[in-house]
């Protein structure tokens, strides 16, 4: 069975852990998060161009660390890439 990409936030046993019709999503690069989807639905334009810090347990600084993410100034609808870990 080919599985789509994960949501950030959803759990790895979850029997139904990808996208979901009627949703907004960013696709994550890089880092820790690689791969996965942010749901921005419901998100204002200011928090969509933000960004976020996502908890990670696979951050520079361990379990609860963060990694932040945010949109390109070129492709700002595109996927959002990791600009690093944070306390």
């Amino acid at each position: 069975m080919t599985q789509g990409p994960r949501v950030y936030g959803s759990e790895r046993d979850d029997p139904a852990p990808g996208p979901q019709p009627g949703r907004d999503y960013r696709e994550l690069t890089g880092g820790p998060l690689d791969g996965q989807l942010i749901e921005v639905t419901g998100w204002t334009e200011e928090d969509i161009t933000t960004g976020a810090y996502l908890i990670t347990p696979h951050s520079a600084y361990g379990p609860g660390g963060r990694a932040s993410y945010g949109p390109t100034f070129s492709r700002p609808g595109g996927p959002w890439v990791w600009e690093g870990d944070v306390p």
